[in-house]
């Protein structure tokens, strides 16, 4: 059995599990802006990034911090909720720079129906942001509004949800807490 001579390297991110190249191709041959959704332990993070050869330029963005220092947020920066409301301000921020329409890039996460990601993609579209994406995959209305995280709490025992009940919200008022900074963000503050 004769043994190849030459032998090529992956590119190292793809060794590294981190950038699937084919998908990304696919995403830079549209000519859209890329939503781009990324996730760390306690926040959302999300940019909208075109190619250019000495590297990808961002256009906007906007994570959950933001929300929590300018918005006034007080629940959980990476819960469902906030992954609205991120998307809901970057599709705010997109519209005052004159950016219409994207296409999401979900890099290596898995697709899963009505996960952060897509809740992200449900701000961004409520904004006024195009994005091709099919309705049956978004997160339902009373996710986004967190009556889940309600629920949770509302039959939590112990320190569960300790963190939340810091915040001195009421399971009952989270609703209302949510329309309220999605208020603050489309009026600018």
């Amino acid at each position: 059995m004769k043994h190849q001579e030459i032998y090529t390297v992956a590119f190292r991110r793809k060794r590294e599990g981190k950038t699937d190249y084919r998908a990304r191709l696919r995403l830079l041959k549209s000519g859209k802006p890329r939503l781009v959704v990324r996730r760390s332990l306690q926040h959302v993070y999300t940019q909208l990034t075109v190619y250019h050869p000495q590297g990808d330029r961002v256009l906007v963005s906007a994570n959950s911090k933001e929300l929590q220092k300018q918005y006034g947020y007080k629940l959980h920066g990476k819960n469902l909720c906030s992954a609205y409301l991120v998307g809901f301000l970057l599709g705010k921020k997109a519209l005052d720079n004159k950016i219409q329409e994207a296409v999401l890039d979900m890099g290596l996460a898995a697709s899963t129906k009505g996960s952060r990601i897509y809740a992200v993609v449900q701000g961004s579209l409520d904004a006024g942001l195009k994005i091709p994406s099919g309705k049956e995959i978004l997160p339902s209305p009373e996710r986004v509004l967190g009556k889940h995280i309600q629920q949770h709490l509302e039959h939590a025992r112990g320190n569960q949800f300790a963190q939340y009940r810091k915040t001195g919200l009421k399971p009952e008022d989270i609703p209302k807490h949510i329309v309220e900074v999605k208020n603050k963000i489309q009026g600018g503050k």
